[in-house]
């Protein structure tokens, strides 16, 4: 009778705390809902913060440049190098800048500078909202008769959404600007001959589809930097906390999103 007592118990706290588990998942969505259809509200309503998201702008855009410009040029040369040799077996070496070209624009450059940008931007704005979070910094800005969402948020969000898609076209042009190094040092094509190559197989489908993802990254890193550190808690493990979810969950939704959009891509295809 104890062993079955013991069992019903164990099983009875086990279900407690799924059941937890479950309603803290669907309440994190629903915040989450709110969260983006506030922002929506905020966005379009004046007074606007023009000077703090050209700030942000700045901060998001220029501040990333030297990381991006390095991890674009390098993945194009060493996407080069990776391909040749399949390539060589075939006596395609040819169809080398049609390949980079495609691998670039419509992969490459916007999961690249999505992935840098979640790691470094939206770790920031996880972090810096969390702090001021913590220090009730953002409770201080509405007792001050200061709109705090829309001018911590509204503004990081819009800046991140807007500077994502130049970043991407500026990886692509860095990523094709060091393939053309390569190929040139192995096989002394022109500059001409080879964009003339590379974009032979690019259509305006996939630059749209590559700035629309640009978009959707951004607002993805932005909404998940910032919501995970306007809601941190407990001090100052809750802003590593902010941080480091802000990271993992901005990866998981580009990946997924990227799935997603490329299924729509080749359907509309």
């Amino acid at each position: 009778m104890k062993t079955n007592t013991v069992k019903s118990k164990i099983l009875d706290e086990q279900k407690y705390v799924i059941s937890k588990k479950v309603d803290a998942f669907f309440t994190d969505i629903y915040n989450v809902y709110m969260f983006i259809l506030r922002f929506f509200k905020e966005a379009f309503s004046p007074p606007f913060e023009f000077k703090e998201i050209i700030n942000q702008c700045y901060l998001v855009g220029y501040k990333s440049l030297a990381l991006i410009s390095l991890t674009g040029f390098i993945t194009g040369i060493v996407f080069t190098k990776q391909s040749r040799p399949s390539l060589s077996n075939f006596g395609a070496t040819s169809w080398l800048p049609s390949l980079i070209s495609i691998a670039i624009v419509k992969a490459l450059a916007p999961l690249v500078t999505a992935l840098i940008a979640a790691g470094k931007v939206g770790s920031n704005m996880g972090a810096e909202l969390g702090s001021m979070k913590v220090t009730e910094q953002i409770d201080a800005m509405e007792v001050s008769a200061t709109n705090p969402f829309k001018y911590l948020v509204v503004t990081r969000i819009t800046a991140v959404t807007l500077m994502i898609p130049i970043l991407v076209l500026y990886t692509g042009f860095v990523g094709m600007m060091g393939s053309y190094l390569n190929i040139h040092q192995t096989e002394l094509t022109s500059f001409t001959a080879f964009f003339k190559s590379a974009f032979a197989s690019i259509t305006f489908l996939d630059i749209y589809a590559s700035i629309f993802k640009a978009f959707c990254y951004g607002f993805t890193i932005g909404v998940a930097g910032c919501f995970q550190g306007y809601y941190a808690q407990n001090g100052t493990q809750g802003v590593g906390r902010a941080a480091n979810s802000t990271v993992v969950l901005s990866m998981f939704l580009i990946f997924v999103e990227e799935m997603i959009i490329v299924q729509f891509v080749n359907a509309i295809r």
